[in-house]
């Protein structure tokens, strides 16, 4: 038996091999995984979600390049390494946008950065105050004044957009991953219960899907978001909750098919209890379907939670959900900036069509019939 399932493990394994479009989304899908894994450690504003703001260089255009003043913040060098590799920096200092700068005596002049016709504005700094004792003038220079390029440009507040794409990679990861974590918990769990005992158990929990079904998806999102309130959490929560009912009609419907073949029989003549039977012997059986179910799920997780974020009850600012940055943004494709909506955009659309081109490959090669 495990000689057999070895072969078709390798057969499947064989057949998605020879499926481009499949293989290409795979190592995109992985490549996105480690993307969001290493965000912080990718992104040039490892600020947590990015979020530096400058407001003298907003809306800047990709390859931007500008002169920053770094004033130094005590508590920065209090970062957790491991907490900071996950959630960025929490205290970063400050970053001035500068278009030139001069040292006298104790102080330093700084010439604030300003687009074009607008007044030029001056600031001073004391040395003592405002940076580590004991260094000189060349030193300060040296370490806290440097040329930082913004190489998709700035957003509307003057964060680095580079960087909130890469951070946003994991929202979207992550939503996907927790929400169809939970549909297939809920969905495996009553499908089998269902398919298995029939009878009163099944009648309910088909009563208990249809009731699901007929409520539109996204209604039934903001119905929960609303109910859960607004935040990062609850819209995994709620999009996961309302996943469910696709994942447990199919493994109802395999388990009903399986439940009378010999090899269940012979366990039940065994004298197995029910729950090793399902567990052990039935669901190992039916999880083909089950898998293609959730690739498809994943991609449908990741556009709810992106339109929950545009219609702003999603992932709350300034988490930078992709969804968020085309609502921030939108308002910029008749202003001459299409980029600032459009690429958040793309990113959906090729992250959903990565996983719909590998959710068919996994039918090809599993050879499911739907």
């Amino acid at each position: 038996m495990a000689k057999t399932a070895n072969s078709l493990t390798r057969l499947a394994l064989h057949k998605f091999k020879k499926n481009l479009w499949g293989v290409l989304s795979f190592y995109f899908i992985l490549l996105c995984a480690l993307i969001a894994v290493f965000a912080y450690v990718l992104a040039a504003d490892n600020s947590t979600n990015a979020n530096q703001m400058h407001l003298s260089i907003h809306s800047m255009s990709p390859g931007f390049s500008v002169k920053m003043l770094k004033i130094p913040d005590e508590v920065e060098e209090k970062n957790n390494k491991l907490k900071q590799f996950f959630y960025g920096k929490t205290a970063v200092g400050e970053e001035i946008p500068i278009a030139d700068y001069t040292f006298k005596k104790e102080e330093l002049t700084v010439e604030l950065f300003t687009r074009e016709g607008l007044e030029t504005i001056h600031r001073a700094f004391n040395l003592s105050e405002n940076f580590p004792e004991n260094l000189t003038p060349k030193e300060i220079e040296e370490e806290f004044i440097y040329q930082k390029k913004f190489l998709l440009g700035t957003d509307k507040y003057g964060r680095d957009f580079l960087s909130r794409i890469l951070i946003g990679t994991r929202i979207s990861l992550s939503i996907g991953f927790i929400a169809v974590l939970i549909s297939l918990i809920i969905g495996i769990s009553l499908g089998a219960l269902a398919g298995f005992y029939g009878g009163k158990v099944d009648h309910f929990i088909m009563w208990l899907i249809n009731v699901t079904w007929s409520i539109p998806t996204l209604l039934l999102v903001i119905a929960m978001t609303l109910a859960l309130g607004k935040g990062f959490w609850q819209v995994f929560i709620a999009v996961g909750l309302t996943m469910w009912v696709e994942v447990a009609r199919v493994v109802r419907g395999q388990v009903m098919s399986v439940k009378e073949l010999q090899y269940v029989t012979a366990a039940r003549a065994l004298g197995y209890k029910n729950l090793r039977i399902i567990t052990q012997h039935i669901l190992p059986n039916v999880m083909a379907p089950v898998i293609v179910i959730s690739a498809a799920n994943f991609a449908a997780a990741i556009l709810v939670e992106s339109g929950l974020s545009f219609l702003g009850i999603g992932a709350q600012p300034p988490i930078p959900s992709w969804g968020a940055m085309i609502k921030e943004h939108y308002s910029y494709i008749i202003l001459g900036k299409a980029y600032l909506a459009i690429i958040p955009g793309l990113a959906i659309m090729s992250l959903v069509l990565a996983f719909m081109l590998i959710g068919n490959a996994l039918r090809d090669a599993l050879d499911v019939k739907t």
